[in-house]
């Protein structure tokens, strides 16, 4: 299971949650979306990175990836 981190109105984390919606047409993979402004700990750990993709503690990713980056972060 992986985390993104994004925030409303934030362009860059659109474009993530589409392109993980289009990894997950080709592979199983599940990915819960969290809201950094509902939370002032991940507010103040990710603002300025976002959008995040993490598993548990670990970042993957984070700013601006799509399809291909997320392929080699996620080695399917």
């Amino acid at each position: 299971m992986y985390t993104l981190y994004t925030r409303p109105n934030c362009g860059l984390c659109e474009e993530a949650k589409a392109a993980l919606r289009l990894m997950q047409e080709d592979y199983p993979i599940h990915f819960r979306e969290v809201n950094i402004e509902e939370d002032e700990q991940l507010h103040e750990q990710y603002m300025l990175m976002i959008p995040v993709l993490a598993q548990q503690q670990d970042v993957l990713l984070y700013g601006k990836f799509g399809y291909g980056e997320l392929l080699e972060a996620l080695i399917l």
